[in-house]
């Protein structure tokens, strides 16, 4: 067993943040006013599209880091090549297209994303604090018409129903053009409001084949089945497919339901998952740990502040590790002040 592990162990309450804010209210209470900007709709519906973050030519950028990045594993891949759209020629994803192995947190495209300064000030305004830190989340770069994938919807929230109030706020930025066909973010609009009324019945998360084993007891994920959602429905909550242009950053409380769908059009879908909370929800070991990821470039949740669960599952192929399986980026993040403070291992 590792030291990371051990301190998984060790500190699993800690860690988990079900000590300090286990059945609590928000940890930050927003008095109702109006802010006259985009934090209206987002606190009205739980979610909200904001456009024009960073450049289309700064997306253009990420774009093309992302295509070499699925070159540099040499198993054939050509962008320009449908033939080499499959499995075989791509590092093993979750759900067609999400990254979280390789090192891939931790590539410095991942951490220029997050450094953005226009993506750093959506947070610092959603929490009114400049002292954040982010998590270590994956990319999602899915193919369209891939014909060796089994998809299903799989409609979920990232909040354990134990945590009261709005405790982690989820976002992606958005590269590639991506309409209606072109796969992407699903959202029930309005659900995080409804999130204590639903659980104030015991609920059973659905059996997908991605719902995570029993004993993970304080796993931040609940999937919702077809009765669940036709119950947020009736509530007057709609489902929403949310539609991008490069450059576009879209926030969603983590107790909304969401989904992401595979593409259909033309356009590869391209999108790296940044989720930033305030440093001071974290405890000391929550900190540690972040830290040991950190250096040792392994991913976590979406969660910034606790349930730092890290990524130690290996990328599989069958039953087997996948070959080009690896500890550490490709390209190792420059480690500005920015990037330390958001590691949440240099003090603010």
């Amino acid at each position: 067993m590792t030291s990371i592990e051990t301190r998984v162990t060790d500190a699993d309450n800690q860690a988990h943040g079900f000590i300090g804010n286990h059945d609590n209210p928000d940890l930050v209470t927003f008095s109702p006013r109006v802010y006259g900007d985009w934090r209206d709709d987002f606190h009205k519906n739980g979610c909200v599209l904001i456009k024009n973050v960073i450049t289309p030519e700064r997306a253009r950028y990420y774009r093309e880091k992302q295509i070499q990045w699925l070159k540099n594993f040499d198993l054939g891949f050509d962008e320009n090549d449908e033939s080499t759209w499959n499995e075989e020629h791509l590092p093993v994803s979750f759900k067609g297209g999400m990254y979280f192995a390789y090192g891939s947190p931790h590539e410095q495209m991942a951490w220029e994303a997050r450094s953005e300064p226009a993506v750093i000030e959506i947070f610092e305004k959603l929490w009114e604090t400049k002292e954040l830190i982010s998590s270590f989340d994956g990319m999602n770069i899915s193919l369209p018409r891939r014909k060796d994938l089994r998809w299903s919807p799989w409609p979920h929230c990232d909040q354990n129903q134990k945590r009261k109030g709005m405790q982690a706020v989820q976002g992606l930025l958005n590269y590639a053009p991506n309409g209606p066909n072109d796969g992407g973010l699903m959202l029930m609009r309005g659900s995080a409001k409804l999130f204590d009324e639903f659980f104030a019945h015991k609920r059973d998360s659905y059996n997908h084949e991605d719902a995570p084993p029993p004993e993970m007891e304080f796993m931040d994920l609940f999937l919702f089945s077809e009765k669940d959602v036709e119950w947020f429905k009736e509530r007057g909550c709609e489902l929403i497919k949310v539609n991008m242009e490069p450059g576009d950053f879209v926030l969603w409380d983590s107790r909304t339901m969401h989904y992401a769908c595979l593409p259909e059009g033309e356009q590869i879908r391209h999108v790296q998952y940044i989720c930033m909370t305030p440093k001071r929800f974290a405890t000391p070991e929550a900190l540690e740990m972040k830290k040991q990821c950190f250096e040792n470039f392994i991913g976590t949740t979406h969660w910034p502040h606790c349930n730092i669960r890290p990524t130690k599952e290996k990328p599989m192929r069958g039953e087997v590790i996948c070959s080009k399986d690896r500890n550490e980026p490709f390209e190792k993040p420059e480690l500005t002040d920015v990037v330390l403070k958001l590691a949440g291992v240099k003090a603010y």
